[in-house]
């Protein structure tokens, strides 16, 4: 059952976003050759902790850090480590705040001093394949249109969406009912009512859609060992149409 959030609800959601959404600039800005994963993560749980709120991820089914930083091939989940961004690099951060029990989801890719056109492509493709997903999300939709928007304008720009990990929904606890694919026919599944709160967030592969999980259990990589990109907001479905939480 997909949860129905109340207006009170909503406010402290659009709270919860605003902190995160605010931290993510912040950690965008910071990004540059020389830093290392673990920079990152340290800097994201210091400006996460100064807004009196709680990092959504760190200890999250054992998940060792604040943020999931992946980098390159890495699709999603990456753990920070002293692994050193370079120039040419793109860096997914992936991050989740806590503010009193409420959740709130955002992913970005970030690009690094000079990248190569395909990965700018990529990059522009998944944000907007994201743009897409977020049209349809809206009363009277189908929870499928969102997916099928955004595998539709993901493979019309030549790139794969990713299947192995979807969006879902958000609320009083970081994973909630419904799971949300980035791929699939339109007008199927459960329709989308006022209240409901999404987060919604495809990754796009620059060739395969493939992965494979790597030996620490957690990071996903493509399988072929081209790039990947990852964009997310948390969007509250309303009578006014959809509502981004994290911008």
């Amino acid at each position: 059952m997909i949860p129905i959030k109340s207006e009170e609800d909503l406010q402290m959601l659009k709270r919860s976003g605003r902190i995160l959404s605010a931290v993510m600039r912040k950690i965008e800005k910071s990004v540059r050759p020389g830093l290392t994963t673990l920079d990152i993560d340290l800097l994201s749980e210091e400006l996460i902790l100064k807004e009196n709120a709680l990092p959504a991820f760190k200890g999250y089914k054992g998940f060792p850090a604040t943020a999931c930083i992946s980098v390159n091939e890495e699709i999603v989940h990456g753990i920070p480590s002293p692994r050193v961004i370079l120039e040419g690099d793109i860096v997914s951060i992936d991050l989740g705040v806590n503010l009193k029990g409420y959740f709130s989801d955002m992913a970005v890719t970030v690009p690094v001093g000079r990248v190569d056109e395909n990965k700018k492509k990529l990059i522009e493709v998944t944000r907007n394949s994201l743009e897409a997903g977020i049209k349809q999300a809206r009363p009277g939709n189908y929870l499928s249109d969102i997916s099928h928007s955004i595998q539709s304008f993901v493979e019309e720009h030549g790139f794969s969406v990713v299947r192995n990990f979807v969006g879902h929904g958000i609320g009083k606890a970081l994973h909630e009912e419904p799971e949300i694919p980035n791929f699939g026919a339109a007008h199927l599944g459960p329709l989308l009512k006022s209240g409901m709160v999404l987060a919604i967030e495809p990754m796009v592969n620059l060739g395969s859609w493939q992965c494979c999980i790597a030996g620490n259990g957690w990071t996903a990589v493509t399988r072929d060992g081209l790039a990947s990109a990852h964009f997310e907001h948390t969007v509250a479905v309303t009578d006014k149409g959809p509502v981004i939480l994290t911008e």
